[in-house]
Order: structure tokens, then C-alpha cells, then sequence
């Protein structure tokens, strides 16, 4: 394998492509244990027929672990989006009902994404206050037993040249209610500088899966500090604004 086209950049990892070959490479300070995780997840949602690249190997690589995918050509939906800003009604609609699909999959074997959410609120740094809000709030609400992505945006669904669309970075992917997935990627907007893509996508997600506004809005405290958790100081003070509960009831 070749390491020297990167595609991407993320947190402790670096995506290559070699050839069909997608390449995801992990940082030193990545634990062997999520590395398998994410690798089995992914092929879970493989199992499910859902348009996903599919995972080839589990390897090392000049000394690092790395998950070998196969490469999927096309353009993102972000840069359709961006290059053909008079399509982004059509692009967003295409958006929508690609995560709808996944929306209204099951797969076996997934994390329970209720049980991660609350995992992570420990690790939230909130006040206690604040902490037995989320808590009180996040019993009330379903289990729920569908796929749910996790990382959904627009940078991440590939309009393919066959006319599929095909979702990537299933690192995240959890097992639960699909106004939970809607309420991340609500956030996902935000924290992009999309305020108005933001409530688009809400309005026309909520359209088009049947299910009321004030059902996703209720995840929105949740999921702000689930991504809290994850310590990125940039976005620290904008999701403690969205952890108030008392603003969705």
C-alpha cells in the first residue's frame, strides 16, 4: 500500500487513497480495541444492504493500524452543494432521503446509542444541575431499534457515478431512535456556520420522515453534550448552550 494521496484529515487519523483502495490510518494514541470496534461496526452496517463501502482488511501499516476500505469515486454532497449552490434544495432532499433509509434499517449487534449518550455525560464536565436535567430527559425518551449514523453530513454521503449515494465514517454508529441521528446532524449544521442549512434540513427531514419537529428538537440537549464530551474546546461554549433542557420542553 501506498501512503502518499491523502483524501482526509481527522482527529489522530489521516485517510489515504491507494489505487480502489481507501486507507484510514491511526494515530499511536488510538487504542487497538476501537480500532477493531470500528471495523466491526462497519461491517454490521455492511450486513444491512445499505449503500456503504465495503471493509477489506484490518492491517499495520509503517507501524500503525489501519482499516483498508474500498474506495468510493464520486463527489460529496457538500461539494455538489458548493459547486452548484442553484441544486442545493435538490442536493438536501437527496441528503434527507438517503438518512431516512438508514434511518429505517436495522442491523444486529450495534452499540446501544442511549447507553453511549449517557456514558458520555459524565464526561461533559456540566453542572450537576444541568447533569440530572439531561439525565431525567433522556429516560423519557425511546430506545429506539434502527440504525442511526452518528456523523451524518453532507461531507459525508458520496453521490456515486452509478446513481447511489453512498455514506462513509460509520465510526459513530450506535443503535437507536432516528430523531436522535436527525438531532445530531441538526447540530452538525450548526457547528458548520449553517444556520439556515440547519432549520432546512430540520423542515424538510421532519417532512419527509413523517415524524413532528419537537421529537428531534427533544435529543438536541443530548446529543450537544454528547459532543461536548469529546473535548474540543472551540466548540465548548456553543453546545453548553444547547445542553439546557428547560428550552425543548
Amino acid at each position: 500500500m501506498k501512503l502518499e494521496r491523502i483524501i482526509a484529515v481527522r482527529t489522530s487519523k489521516t485517510v489515504y487513497r491507494d489505487g480502489e483502495l481507501c486507507i484510514k490510518v491511526f494515530g499511536d494514541d488510538y487504542a487497538k480495541s476501537r480500532i477493531l470496534a470500528e471495523a466491526a461496526t462497519h461491517a454490521k452496517i455492511e450486513e444491512t444492504g445499505l449503500d456503504v463501502p465495503k471493509i477489506l482488511e484490518v492491517t499495520k501499516t509503517e507501524g500503525k493500524w489501519a482499516i483498508v476500505s474500498e474506495f468510493i469515486a464520486g463527489k460529496t454532497i457538500e461539494r455538489l452543494m458548493d459547486e452548484e449552490p442553484e441544486k442545493r434544495g435538490e442536493y438536501m432532499s437527496r441528503f434527507v432521503d438517503a438518512q431516512i433509509r438508514i434511518n429505517s434499517t436495522k442491523a444486529r449487534g450495534l452499540a446501544k446509542l442511549k447507553e453511549r449518550i449517557e456514558e458520555s455525560l459524565f464526561e461533559a464536565g456540566l453542572s450537576s444541575a444541568t447533569l440530572y436535567d439531561l439525565h431525567m430527559k433522556l429516560e423519557s425518551l425511546p430506545q429506539g431499534d434502527k440504525v442511526c449514523h452518528g456523523d451524518f453530513a453532507p461531507s459525508n454521503l458520496i453521490a456515486c457515478g452509478d446513481g447511489r449515494d453512498c455514506a462513509v465514517d460509520w465510526s459513530r454508529a450506535a443503535q437507536g431512535s432516528p430523531e436522535a441521528d436527525a438531532a445530531r446532524t441538526y447540530l452538525l449544521f450548526w457547528l458548520n456556520g449553517e444556520i439556515d442549512g440547519a432549520e432546512e434540513y430540520l423542515e424538510l427531514y421532519c417532512a419527509k420522515s413523517g415524524l413532528p419537529k419537537s421529537a428531534v428538537q427533544a435529543w438536541i440537549p443530548l446529543r450537544a453534550a454528547e459532543r461536548l464530551a469529546a473535548g474540543r474546546a472551540e466548540e465548548a461554549e456553543f453546545l453548553r448552550h444547547w445542553t439546557n433542557v428547560a428550552d425543548y420542553e
